[in-house]
């Protein structure tokens, strides 16, 4: 009876995992609350609480990751609200909190349920990730790999939390970084009105740090075959 029962926690979880995932589409991508999910009807919710908006955004972000609403549209808010500094700042740990929310999820429902699938030939990459924990999280950040569905796969994989969460800490800074900068630097001068502000050295700095970003994972891959041809 207690054998039967083990097996059957994880396949409960799994189940209660994948509706969970299922229903966060559906909710966000299906329903009316789609029509509110913009950055001008975002960005003027967030602003009604005051001087509790940065934690009203924080959360929300971490909310909406969980719920696989648009990294972009959520980032873009930030800055348009905070600027390019305080912008990045908020980002950042809202994405961080974000992030470690969806591990949770998928490690609490989704681990047991992984593990029992894998077979001798996945196993070793799976102890592989937990080697290598930090370096493999930071590689796949750095390349831009798609954010939310990475926090909740990396979840159901053997990495450590510490790994994970120092991986992401610093392999979202760059880019979270460029694009605040840029949205927040645009912003500015819209506000302003003084549209000669566009030819300002930050809004020069900015443009080029955004084009340079697409080039972030050549980059990464560049270096990586470099140490590749070291090591041999």
């Amino acid at each position: 009876m207690e054998s039967k029962t083990n097996r059957k926690g994880p396949a409960i979880k799994a189940a209660i995992f994948i509706i969970f995932l299922v229903a966060a589409l559906v909710v966000v991508r299906f329903t009316p609350l789609k029509e509110y999910l913009t950055a001008e009807r975002l960005g003027r919710l967030l602003e009604t609480a005051g001087p509790w908006t940065p934690v009203a955004y924080i959360v929300a972000y971490a909310v909406g990751v969980c719920f696989f609403l648009p990294g972009t549209l959520l980032t873009t808010i930030g800055a348009a609200i905070f600027g390019p500094y305080f912008g990045f700042i908020y980002v950042w740990l809202g994405a961080m909190l974000g992030s470690s929310l969806s591990f949770f999820i998928g490690r609490y429902l989704g681990r047991d349920f992984a593990a029992s699938l894998i077979g001798d030939k996945l196993k070793k990459y799976d102890e592989a990730i937990e080697r290598n924990g930090f370096a493999t999280v930071l590689y796949l950040r750095l390349v831009y790999f798609p954010f939310t569905p990475m926090n909740f796969g990396m979840g159901l994989t053997r990495v450590h939390f510490r790994d994970y969460f120092s991986g992401t800490a610093l392999g979202i800074i760059v880019g979270t970084f460029i694009f605040t900068f840029f949205v927040g630097t645009i912003k500015e001068v819209w506000t302003s009105g003084q549209w000669s502000g566009l030819l300002s050295w930050k809004v020069s700095f900015s443009v080029g740090l955004f084009v340079f970003s697409f080039f972030i994972p050549r980059i990464v891959e560049w270096l990586k075959a470099l140490r590749k041809i070291g090591a041999s």
